[in-house]
């Protein structure tokens, strides 16, 4: 569930508080909060993708300094303001900064922002997957999200859905699903948003490779795993893996990840058939499933019944889902 970190109250215990949640940086009030007004500071949540709700009730200049180690992403939910990044002020109200940039921003009084805090090492992993190795350094993305695009837009709404769900019981059920919908989130980003670091060109991966990625998966599966943990257990980049796997096997990395998934959980409800001792929902999530109905129509499309037909009453056979590659 959110926490509330601060609610009403002086601003400059509300600075207080972020700069200790956040980092120190300095703060000016340009004007005070009217009567019974004051901020708000609440978490969604806290990890290597951290999502807050932020609004000061009071005009105010608030100077990060130089980002070190996360990136700060700001998506104003009410009021207005201005974002400098490196000296820049951006046309846009949607923005964000990274390792050795320069923040400062300006905020009205009525202004509630969504603040996305990821961590530099969960952005540098999804670079090393899809170049295969490394970045030479961090990524420094325009600072500017421009919102008119379409691509842009969807990603921030994509945020926004992170956002909400962060808090839920949803992503608390299912790490599964909250990891796919991070690593959405960053690759996605990494797509739409202009930055420093090229991409490498994608080769196939070799049979070898694609066998490693498979055997992984097999293991892992009931895992947090992505289909960027398999590129890395195949050793080759996630641009490769995806040719290789439609090379050799005619599908996709994801989609082979999704199948053994509803496999374990056909297993599961094979096993559990009859007993009483769980629920569709509850093997869902276990298998990284966050939406019933999806699921429920994947399950019917590859064994022919519902999965809580299954569970009620087992069913004769279990449909084949293995993949091979010689």
């Amino acid at each position: 569930m959110p926490t509330v970190l601060f609610s009403g109250g002086e601003v400059r215990d509300l600075h207080d508080v972020v700069a200790a949640e956040f980092a120190p940086h300095t703060l000016r009030v340009r004007e005070a909060p009217d009567a019974g007004g004051g901020g708000r500071f609440v978490r969604h949540w806290r990890g290597e993708m951290s999502v807050y709700e932020l609004g000061y009730g009071a005009e105010v200049d608030v100077v990060p300094g130089e980002l070190a180690d996360f990136y700060s992403l700001q998506i104003p939910l009410a009021g207005s303001g201005e974002v400098t990044v490196d000296g820049r002020s951006l046309s846009t109200p949607f923005s964000i900064a990274g390792p050795g940039q320069r923040l400062a921003m300006s905020w009205d009084r009525a202004c509630v922002n969504l603040v996305l805090l990821i961590a530099r090492r969960a952005v540098d992993r999804a670079v090393a997957v899809r170049r295969g190795e490394p970045g030479p350094e961090a990524v420094r993305f325009d600072p500017a999200l421009d919102g008119d695009r379409a691509a842009v837009a969807d990603w921030l709404d994509l945020a926004r859905g992170y956002a909400r769900a962060a808090g839920g019981a949803l992503f608390a059920r299912s790490p599964l699903a909250r990891q796919h919908h991070e690593q959405l989130l960053l690759h996605g980003l990494l797509d739409v948003q202009q930055h420093n670091l090229g991409g490498a060109p994608a080769l196939v991966a070799a049979p070898a490779a694609v066998r490693r990625a498979v055997t992984f998966c097999a293991e892992h599966a009931h895992e947090p795993i992505s289909v960027a943990d398999l590129a890395h257990a195949a050793r080759v980049s996630l641009p490769s893996l995806r040719r290789g796997f439609r090379t050799h096997l005619d599908t996709t990395p994801l989609a082979h990840l999704r199948r053994v998934r509803l496999d374990g959980a056909h297993h599961d409800l094979l096993a559990a058939a009859g007993a009483g001792s769980t629920t569709v929902t509850e093997v869902a999530l276990r298998w990284g499933f966050g939406h019933m109905g999806r699921f429920s129509q994947e399950y019917r499309k590859a064994y022919g019944r519902l999965p809580s037909e299954v569970l009620e009453s087992g069913c004769p056979e279990s449909a084949a889902g293995g993949d091979g590659i010689g």
